[in-house]
């Protein structure tokens, strides 16, 4: 009896096995099929290749499908992927980033700031939220607030670009010109003749 149960048993594993093999060949298929249309443009077709294969379980299937919708212009179908991803991974950074684009699309920057403010308590210096979250407040207008994010992105990317750029601007609004002046300059050292750099030099002098 116990050399039966364990032939049955054996029988399962291999059984099992072979599923699971049959699963992730259909499924790497499926993603390869998804990024050759892709490519072509075919994002109907990249969208129906995964959707043959769609669990509602698989983090990866509705990451991508969010990113193919948006990608579509199917911006309404591509928030709900993005957020079955995050509700499958709920400290996954990668799906809210994701997640902003098709929020931005239909203009909603309420849940966008939302979303990028969750990123910050996730990852409190990720580049990518700060550099926007920077740039939502800058153009409210309250550039104390938008002067933090940029400082912050400033300290770790000093020869960045858009750093220096948005830092020096947004030191011009709040009256801090010499540091906004040192800036501007360090922006021409960047990206010389600069017009955004030129144009605050000559505010200022």
């Amino acid at each position: 009896m116990e050399i039966l149960k364990k032939i049955i048993f054996i029988a399962l594993v291999i059984f099992a096995g072979n599923s699971f093999s049959q699963n992730e060949d259909k499924l790497l298929e499926a993603f390869t099929k998804s990024y050759q249309y892709e490519q072509e443009g075919e994002y109907s077709e990249a969208i129906n290749v995964l959707k043959e294969v769609y669990s509602e379980e698989s983090y990866e299937i509705n990451l991508r499908l969010g990113w193919l919708h948006y990608m579509s212009g199917l911006f309404t179908e591509s928030s709900p992927y993005y957020q079955k991803s995050i509700d499958l991974k709920p400290i996954s950074v990668e799906a809210r980033l994701g997640i902003v684009y098709p929020l931005a699309a239909l203009g909603n920057w309420s849940q966008v700031e939302n979303v990028y403010n969750e990123i910050i308590n996730l990852d409190p210096e990720n580049s990518t939220a700060n550099y926007k979250l920077g740039l939502i407040y800058y153009g409210k207008g309250d550039y104390k607030t938008a002067s933090k994010y940029f400082e912050l992105l400033l300290n770790h990317y000093p020869f960045d670009y858009d750093s220096i750029i948005m830092s020096a601007w947004t030191y011009y609004y709040l009256g801090e010109m010499r540091k906004a002046k040192i800036l501007f300059y360090k922006a021409l050292l960047n990206t010389p003749n600069d017009k955004s750099a030129l144009e605050g030099l000559s505010l200022i002098q």
